[in-house]
């Protein structure tokens, strides 16, 4: 009896070892329990130097070299239009001119047209209170949802989640729903659709520890970002997530000769990922994944046919945003588990 009761449990801890090696090899995160490290801000701003257009002409409210660390206040999509104890009527009356205030821009030192500023995302903090409304006319269902509507949620920087019902707990995960550089033009663009420069992409997926690559049109850079969520579906389909001061702290770089990034892209530990904008979805998903398979072929040595091919089995297309008229969003996600 000893011996069958010594193999039960030499059994048991075999099938234990296997579990734990073949997690592993999923690639699922490993929870270290150390925090990530926050380098200290050496540049600041306020939720006062900003501003709510795409432009080359907007003047730089800061100059840092590259490598810089900077802590940006940022303030919510209405520009304190609404508030916490704002009620409904406040959404009808909101003057849509004030809308997406952005934090910057910030001048890069050494940053020229065809190079890549990569932005690292290192700590968000949450703000007091958020918001999430359907504006008429605005949304993926606008025809059908015509009422006006607003709810107002108290946060703060320790909060986790929101009680969206009695039933329903929402984990918050806030992230910059604006960010991009300036595009080589003098005319004013609107903040509202996504474009090659960046801009509202509304990726719920560009939270902490995330570097996003942008394309660098004008000398600077001339960054800017703003319009932070505490938590928003891939999609956002009513046209708001909840809206929300944030505090932002990231880091600026220059990087010279990633000539294959002409959309923003952006990479986590674990995934490398490209967008692709576009009037539809379908316009938007094939600029995606020739995006991915440029990026195949430049930094893994595939030839397209191969890149191709992979991304059919390994690439995974998503929807960042539909309601950002004229364009739309879409990512592609790889995990860099089958690349190495």
């Amino acid at each position: 009896m000893k011996t069958r009761h010594s193999l039960w449990i030499f059994f048991g801890i075999f099938l234990y070892g296997i579990t734990l090696f073949g997690l592993s090899c999923t690639g699922l995160p490993e929870d270290t329990g150390k925090p990530r490290t926050v380098p200290k801000a050496e540049y600041f701003l306020t939720r006062d130097q900003t501003h709510n257009k795409f432009s080359r002409a907007i003047p730089p409210v800061l100059r840092v070299p590259s490598g810089a660390v900077i802590e940006a206040e940022t303030e919510e999509a209405s520009d304190a239009q609404i508030l916490i104890d704002s009620d409904v009527e406040d959404v009808v009356t909101m003057k849509s001119d004030l809308i997406h205030p952005i934090t910057g821009p910030v001048y890069v030192e050494g940053a020229l047209p065809g190079d890549v500023l990569a932005v690292t995302l290192h700590k968000i903090e949450i703000g007091d209170y958020g918001w999430v409304a359907i504006s008429p006319g605005f949304g993926l269902l606008a025809d059908e949802f015509t009422e006006p509507y607003l709810r107002t949620y108290a946060l703060g920087r320790n909060a986790t989640e929101v009680s969206f019902s009695n039933k329903i707990t929402i984990p918050l995960k806030p992230f910059p729903g604006v960010m991009g550089v300036a595009p080589d033009t003098d005319e004013m663009l609107s903040t509202i659709p996504p474009r090659a420069n960046g801009g509202n992409m509304d990726d719920p997926h560009l939270v902490e520890g995330v570097t996003v690559y942008f394309p660098v049109f004008v000398e600077g850079a001339l960054f800017s970002l703003g319009d932070a969520h505490s938590v928003q579906g891939a999609g956002e389909v009513c046209g708001t997530a909840i809206e929300t001061p944030m505090k932002i702290t990231y880091e600026a770089n220059v990087i010279k000769g990633k000539t294959y990034v002409r959309e923003p892209q952006y990479e986590t530990d674990d995934t490398y990922a490209v967008t692709a904008f576009g009037a539809t979805i379908d316009e938007a998903a094939r600029k995606a994944l020739r995006f991915m398979i440029d990026y195949l072929e430049a930094e893994h040595g595939m030839d397209r046919t191969e890149a191709y091919v992979l991304c059919s089995l390994a690439g995974d297309l998503k929807i960042a945003e539909v309601v950002d008229v004229p364009h739309m969003l879409v990512s592609m996600h790889i995990s860099k588990g089958i690349l190495r």
